[in-house]
């Protein structure tokens, strides 16, 4: 009898872990894919160029730092599904037109970016390791990026000048922040996670 009892309450305990998991991971999902958006929101047009300055990258590349390969991209996914069905989260609207837009390139790089990040870094707290996958998410969204304004403009060089000339030394600057936020966040997020 006792060991029965041991073992059923051996198995709540695990059911409860696995909800509780769950809910963890569902809330840095949606964590991620709101503060992407909220992120989007604060576009600072820059001149010569149709693709804005915003903090997403930042928070892509942390999404894939912070949460792993997996739920990294699921946010990313999340924010992507959300403004696709017409919520005014992307720079400067929403909907799947949007995505058909200047910017829809560095968009539906994001989850790669955002795996990327997450399949380098790993759960290693290695700051040159760290760094590596957080270029190679930044790397990824310029791709994404420059190829759809390629297709766009129908001109490579135009593609570079407008969508990754004007924002190289920014996004120097949000890899070199992620770093730092990167050591706060994980040692916390790696217990829940």
């Amino acid at each position: 009898m006792t060991v029965r009892l041991q073992s059923h309450t051996l198995s709540w305990a695990r059911e409860d872990l696995v909800r509780s998991l769950t809910l963890r991971r569902t809330i840095g999902v949606s964590v991620f894919a709101m503060a992407t958006a909220f992120a989007a929101r604060l576009a600072i047009p820059l001149p010569g160029t149709p693709v804005p300055f915003t903090l997403q990258v930042l928070c892509v590349i942390l999404a894939g730092a912070t949460l792993g390969p997996r739920l990294g991209a699921a946010s990313q996914l999340a924010y992507l599904a959300v403004g696709a069905l017409g919520a005014p989260i992307f720079a400067a609207g929403g909907g799947p037109a949007y995505l058909l837009g200047p910017t829809g390139g560095y968009l539906l790089a994001f989850p790669v970016a955002a795996y990327a990040v997450g399949a380098i870094a790993g759960r290693s707290l290695g700051v040159l390791r760290l760094a590596l996958g957080l270029a190679v998410g930044v790397v990824l969204i310029h791709a994404g990026g420059t190829a759809w304004l390629a297709l766009l403009t129908g001109s490579l060089v135009l593609a570079l000048k407008f969508g990754v000339g004007s924002f190289l030394l920014l996004d120097l600057v949000k890899i070199g922040l992620a770093v730092l936020m990167t050591f706060r966040l994980r040692s916390r997020a790696l217990e829940l996670f």
